[in-house]
């Protein structure tokens, strides 16, 4: 890519400085790229939006004070007669507490992060290289920083916790896509929204809220690696779906590490995890279910196709009480050779400072990534796109524990049913669904699980695209993976 001039009237300027009077700043800068083998001229708009909130007594709206600035980069194709005619999709991640540089740079915009073929970042400094699987030759781009992630931050005076919630998390970015479409004339595209993880949480909220808000109606939704109904990840005392659901990517895992028996190893993964979910469907299911009234025999079948099926010792697994636990596993399968799997991506292993705990000191998927995407981003932002700011950029902030669950208190949040009625509404909204064989965060049987019970009939479910791909959370830094799913979007948008 090639940047252009700053205008004077675009000229950066640091957010933190205008605390008295908060503005909107923006750097405007011009790019080129081939996609396809078609060269493609772009805008890239870097920058911050002021987020307001009207105070009013008895329907009169008394001001409208500032409570957020919101960091944005969006991507929009030059020399488009009628951009009304041209799709947008805005996009973010999860975390919740991430900010959108995952989606950003490794999937859907003109630049990711240069990695090998299997998705190792290697030694730093490192490189942003053109992204030929992009799919902005079909849709126009708003990658989207919740407050308090990236440059996205409160204005003086203002808490940033009571943006830490649910609810007030879907208003904040709502607002922002109804004020970026306003402003840009782009009521009348089609409009698309992706989302990673807890990402998916939120795009399922926000075509909730944006519809029966501001009357604003999807074209269609990208969930990738889904966390929709948090049940089936939450490892409690009493909660026996976990254990069940994660059982296929346990299997995929050892497969992947060649830590199963021969038979099963000489197996196509396709095959073996046809036969693992069918096991866990039934058998495993019901032997849950049976808890203490399982029988002796039926115990020790299940313990035997457990132990098969993950790699692990039958000692192991009767030890499990037959429930696995996530993180257990991950410490578990190559303790004997002193090293973790990632949780994220659970092709990826590492070292911790000893083998006997059950816990990983760190995720070696993330840590594999963390690097590569940050100082990137960071790199990009200020010196191709122009903006300029001394504020830390907040790549990733651990916030799930400290996260407001106001909205599904005493029970597990579940996104699945403002889906289901989202759906329901409106008639022609799209879903495509991501998942990858070794994402231990949101497998993709907790995924099939989800859908499964959305409870929408048959001709419904034909308008939902599920997919499947070889890799982990982030399925895309897998670069066959890659490959497949930019093709499987770019049909999907098309």
């Amino acid at each position: 890519c090639k940047g252009g001039p700053v205008t004077e009237e675009h000229k950066p300027t640091d957010p933190a400085s205008q605390k008295l009077t908060p503005q909107d700043v923006t750097s405007v800068t011009k790019h080129t790229i081939r996609i396809n083998g078609k060269a493609l001229k772009y805008t890239v708009t870097c920058g911050t939006v002021v987020l307001r909130e009207e105070h009013d007594k008895d329907g009169e709206a008394l001001d409208a004070r500032a409570r957020a600035s919101m960091f944005f980069i969006a991507y929009t194709l030059d020399g488009v007669r009628d951009p009304a005619r041209r799709p947008i999709t805005y996009s973010f991640n999860g975390g919740p507490g991430s900010s959108s540089v995952w989606l950003h740079l490794g999937l859907l915009g003109p630049k990711r992060v240069q990695l090998d073929r299997e998705g190792y970042a290697g030694a730093p400094p490192y490189a942003l290289v053109d992204n030929e699987h992009s799919i902005f030759d079909k849709t126009d781009l708003v990658f989207i920083d919740p407050i308090g992630t990236g440059y996205s931050r409160m204005v003086a005076g203002e808490k940033v916790k009571e943006f830490h919630d649910y609810q007030r998390d879907l208003e904040s970015v709502g607002e922002f896509i109804r004020l970026y479409t306003s402003r840009n004339q782009r009521w009348a595209s089609p409009k698309y929204i992706a989302g990673e993880s807890y990402g998916t949480t939120r795009a399922c909220g926000l075509a909730g809220l944006l519809q029966e808000k501001h009357a604003m109606y999807m074209n269609g939704l990208m969930l990738i690696s889904c966390a929709l109904d948090f049940q089936t990840l939450r490892f409690d005392h009493g909660n026996d779906l976990p254990p069940v659901l994660f059982l296929p990517t346990y299997a995929a895992t050892a497969w992947y590490h060649k830590a199963l028996a021969p038979t099963e190893q000489k197996r196509k993964l396709a095959d073996l995890l046809r036969e693992v979910e069918a096991f866990a469907a039934g058998e495993y299911s019901a032997a849950l279910f049976a808890g203490a009234s399982l029988g002796a025999p039926q115990r020790a079948a299940v313990v035997d196709k457990l132990a098969r099926y993950t790699g692990l010792s039958r000692e192991y697994v009767e030890a499990t009480n037959l429930r696995i636990n996530i993180h257990r596993f991950c410490k578990e399968l190559l303790r004997k050779q002193g090293v973790t799997v990632g949780r994220l991506d659970s092709r990826f292993q590492n070292q911790d400072r000893d083998s006997a705990g059950e816990m990983f000191e760190f995720d070696p998927a993330h840590a594999n990534l963390l690097g590569a995407y940050g100082s990137t981003l960071n790199d990009y932002v200020r010196r191709d796109l122009a903006f300029e700011s001394d504020l830390p950029y907040h790549t990733l902030a651990g916030l799930y524990q400290s996260w407001g669950w106001k909205d599904f208190a005493n029970r597990y949040a579940n996104v699945a049913e403002t889906l289901r009625k989202a759906m329901r509404m409106n008639a022609h909204l799209k879903v495509f669904v991501a998942s990858g064989y070794y994402d231990l965060a949101t497998p993709h049987f907790a995924t099939d699980y989800t859908f499964n019970h959305l409870n929408v009939d048959a001709t419904r479910m034909k308008d939902v695209t599920m997919r499947n791909y070889e890799a982990g959370h982030m399925m895309y830094i897998h670069e066959p993976s890659l490959a497949a799913m930019a093709k499987d979007l770019r049909q999907f948008v098309g």
